[in-house]
């Protein structure tokens, strides 16, 4: 991802909406908080950010040690890699903004370094702008399960199911995994939850000396700021959830693993129309006359990619039918990959073409990075057992959901996890300060509409819903639409909200 523009400001959010207000707190004095146990202070330093990455001038980075096990804080420690980007117009600062970061997996260093510098133009400068990785990301503590290289690849990581729909090779490679894990991942591992990100947090909060934080999460990161939100509900200022999806304790993780077929069906109406356009002619990437014979095109390439995967322009690595569908579900994020997979599909679809996979597809994850998508979603929730219709279940999700062939409710290593979670997941509820924001797609392929419906509902008063009426995934200075960032920017520098959820024109 590369760094987004300021977008730009409009006067009013809505022309019908009313407000009402967040009351504003000061300043927060940087002054040590002692909560059971001492934190050290932080020593910060110029980040050192991995090759290719370019973060904002000031960009600072720093380690804290956190308690391996939270109820043992005289144990065991972990490193944690922190950063912060200060306010760069001290005399508007109002507090620090949290980010974060989605995934599982994903870093909060380089979340800031992408996104630093925009936040710090639209919010100017109200905020120190924070982050961190989480256990088993990027400079934090990491653990290995043993995973083989083969099972490392987007397409085995996501159980995608064999062309007759067939889910004995994902069965195998599940229990595989998940038995690697228990010989290999030990206790580090173990502690990969979303209960510990949020203690993490918290443990931040103290070594910056903060009473309270401003929280931006999104996907995945939404559903920690939620927990964060729910069990330390006095330490929060401002919380924005970008992009939520069903927080249901029974079903965490598994449960947005399956919603994923509904949102990518309701997203790739979006796609459709994009590459049935007249207007993508002249770019060689007009895929279909009319927007509803887009589907069945990509439907029957897919069904002869599983029959006669295509040699690609990576060596070793053909294009296969679940490549493809794989590339798709990533696509469908935003609108700006609508042309690449365009034109992966025209290059498919040529006899004599050769074509160019996208890295996701190509990469072989590293070990610590494979184990860490793996163990935070196992650890959070007891999933289904292995001998509970999961063929069933894949069977009647390819008639519904063809797109997705299945694959959101299929097997995974969760299956065969060795250990039972070490806590019942965080239930949110309407308990607490209403002082939360919602942004949300309406046509999201990751966390679709309805599954923050259930997170709306759950927070009750405490929150109000921006929904924007266009498709992706992280809509906050993320996917182009205005009024949904003037929302945001706003409630964030001024503490107002809409009085009641409100919806934004595309």
């Amino acid at each position: 991802m590369t760094k987004r523009t300021r977008a730009t400001m409009f006067l009013t959010l809505c022309a019908t909406a009313a407000a009402v207000t967040v009351t504003a707190v000061p300043p927060v004095a940087h002054v040590a908080v002692a909560q059971g146990t001492s934190v050290p202070p932080l020593d910060w330093h110029p980040c050192e950010l991995p090759a290719g990455t370019t973060g904002p001038a000031g960009q600072e980075c720093a380690t804290l040690p956190v308690p391996l096990d939270h109820s043992r804080p005289g144990g065991r420690t972990v490193p944690v890699a922190v950063t912060r980007l200060p306010s760069d117009r001290p005399e508007n600062r109002r507090g620090t903004l949290v980010v974060v970061p989605g995934g599982p997996g994903s870093s909060g260093v380089q979340r800031l370094a992408q996104k630093g510098a925009a936040l710090q133009e639209e919010l100017e400068g109200a905020y120190d702008l924070v982050s961190l990785d989480p256990r088993g990301v990027g400079g934090s503590v990491r653990a290995r399960c043993g995973i083989p290289a083969e099972d490392r690849r987007l397409v085995t990581l996501r159980s995608w199911p064999a062309p007759d729909g067939g889910i004995a090779d994902n069965t195998d490679r599940a229990r595989r995994t998940a038995e690697a894990c228990a010989r290999g991942g030990g206790p580090v591992l173990r502690s990969f939850t979303t209960m510990n990100e949020a203690r993490d947090i918290d443990r931040f909060r103290q070594a910056l000396g903060e009473r309270k934080l401003s929280v931006w999460g999104t996907s995945y990161g939404a559903y920690v700021g939620a927990v964060y939100g729910q069990t330390q509900p006095g330490r929060v200022d401002r919380m924005v959830l970008d992009s939520t999806g069903d927080p249901d304790p029974s079903r965490v993780a598994h449960g947005w693993l399956e919603n994923m077929a509904r949102g990518a069906s309701e997203r790739f109406a979006d796609f459709a129309a994009w590459s049935a356009d007249p207007a993508r002619e002249a770019e060689g990437l007009r895929l279909a006359a009319r927007a509803e014979d887009v589907e069945p095109l990509f439907l029957a390439l897919a069904e002869e990619l599983d029959s006669s995967p295509q040699d690609s322009t990576t060596p070793g690595v053909p294009l296969t039918g679940n490549g493809l569908r794989q590339a798709l579900q990533n696509a469908l994020y935003s609108d700006r990959a609508f042309p690449a997979m365009a034109r992966l599909i025209q290059e498919s679809r040529d006899p004599q073409g050769v074509p160019a996979l996208p890295p996701d597809l190509t990469q072989i994850f590293s070990d610590e990075d494979a184990s860490l998508m793996v163990a935070t979603i196992c650890n959070d929730v007891r999933w289904p057992g292995p001998r509970s219709g999961y063929a069933e279940r894949v069977a009647t999700d390819r008639v519904r959901y063809p797109l997705t062939a299945g694959m959101p409710a299929n097997i995974t290593p969760c299956a065969f996890w060795k250990d039972a979670p070490a806590e019942v997941p965080t239930r949110i509820t309407g308990e607490g300060p209403s002082n939360i924001l919602m942004l949300q797609s309406l046509r999201d392929p990751s966390t679709p509409y309805a599954g923050a419906l259930k997170m709306r509902a759950a927070l009750g008063d405490r929150a109000r819903m921006v929904t924007v009426a266009q498709g992706g995934h992280g809509m906050y200075l993320g996917n182009g639409n205005e009024c949904g960032n003037r929302a945001v920017t706003r409630f964030l520098t001024t503490g107002h909200r809409p009085a009641r959820d409100t919806h934004c024109a595309n």
